[in-house]
């Protein structure tokens, strides 16, 4: 049913997101090392990783169209 695929889709986004805040956390600041990262965030894992997210949240869009884009063509060659 196409709530099925709406529920999927959003699962997917949120799973995709939530790799990619861990893939930007994980790397450090510009490929700094941790000690020094967490030096620039004032030794605050709070702000390192909000600071992530919102990264992740600007360059989120194009892998979500690229989902979107997915979705749609599979529901449209339902109906």
């Amino acid at each position: 049913p196409l709530r099925w695929g709406v529920l999927g889709f959003l699962a997917a986004c949120v799973v995709l997101f939530a790799v990619q805040v861990g893939i930007h956390t994980a790397g450090g600041y510009e490929g700094l090392p941790f000690e020094e990262t967490m030096l620039l965030f004032n030794d605050s894992w709070a702000s390192y990783v909000g600071y992530n997210a919102q990264i992740t949240y600007r360059a989120f869009a194009l892998p979500m169209l690229g989902l979107a884009g997915v979705l749609v063509w599979r529901l449209g060659r339902g109906v």
